[in-house]
């Protein structure tokens, strides 16, 4: 398709009231949509038309007497199949390449930002890598609310890759033109961590470590919601994402990594045989 010809497609998404795009692949996902889109408006206008021409001419004014044998022609058949192939296209032909790009071709190298977002009735946690990128290890056991600052993800404080990790609640911090690379879970029930703009949606299961990847193109502020019905507090779930430049991002990290290394380092070891604090 020419440029042109993708400016009117994407009128549809505009009527319809589509967020913003903010992410590299989001443009696949929006072409694909406005595809649905279009079809869908087809089917309505097409099966309205039909039940109209039904209801006009099979009235019981027009039709006094029941026809029980119904229609005899095949055109019914051949739209439905149609349908099937069109529905077929859309999935082979763009779902499927799409969904293959973003499970299999994971970006690497140091400029590959890793983020865990954690899950729970009703908050977002996002955990940094902090200077050196790399993500320490957690467990829930590890759980511990009773520390100073509390522990509230179930980090490995021995793992030394975390000890200059950092925990931000409520807020995800991105640099802008950078692949990101998120490591979501949840700490009770399934959540689904949904960043709209970004055209990115992950369940957060408890026990499992999904993974999903973006790069986003444009600076701004978003809301971050709860993609799957979690209890109670479900509408209430939202965090923020931030993308800023990437050198306020650098400072950001370090700033945040050294504040966190400085309390890892003031805070006393336990006791040989101690016994964590209840929670």
């Amino acid at each position: 398709m020419t440029p042109d010809s993708l400016i009117t497609l994407a009128t549809l998404n505009k009527l319809l009231g589509i967020p913003a795009l903010a992410s590299e692949h989001g443009e696949m996902v929006d072409h694909m949509l406005e595809l649905v889109h279009w079809f869908m408006l087809l089917l309505f206008i097409g099966w309205s038309a039909f039940l109209v021409v039904v209801f006009t001419k099979f009235r019981q004014g027009k039709n006094p007497k029941a026809d029980y044998h119904g229609v005899r022609g095949h055109a019914s058949t051949h739209i439905e199949i149609g349908v099937v192939i069109v529905e077929a296209i859309l999935l082979l032909g763009f779902a499927f390449p799409l969904w293959g790009q973003q499970s299999e071709k994971y970006p690497s190298g140091n400029n590959v930002l890793k983020v865990r977002a954690v899950g729970e009735k009703f908050l977002w946690s996002f955990q940094y890598g902090g200077t050196d990128n790399t993500l320490g290890r957690t467990a829930l056991k590890l759980i511990d609310i009773g520390t100073n600052p509390p522990n509230t993800i179930g980090r490995d404080m021995k793992d030394p890759n975390g000890k200059d990790d950092f925990v931000k609640v409520g807020v995800m911090t991105l640099p802008v033109n950078r692949p990101v690379i998120v490591d979501v879970t949840s700490k009770d029930v399934i959540h689904n961590l949904a960043l709209v703009p970004m055209r990115m949606a992950q369940d957060a299961t408890p026990g499992v470590r999904s993974h999903a990847w973006f790069k986003p193109t444009k600076t701004g502020s978003w809301d971050i919601i709860c993609g799957q019905l979690c209890g109670p507090g479900h509408s209430g779930m939202k965090a923020t994402l931030n993308v800023i430049p990437e050198k306020e991002f650098d400072e950001f990290v370090k700033e945040a990594s050294d504040t966190a290394k400085a309390a890892v380092e003031a805070t006393p070891a336990p006791a040989a045989g101690a016994a964590p604090a209840a929670h």
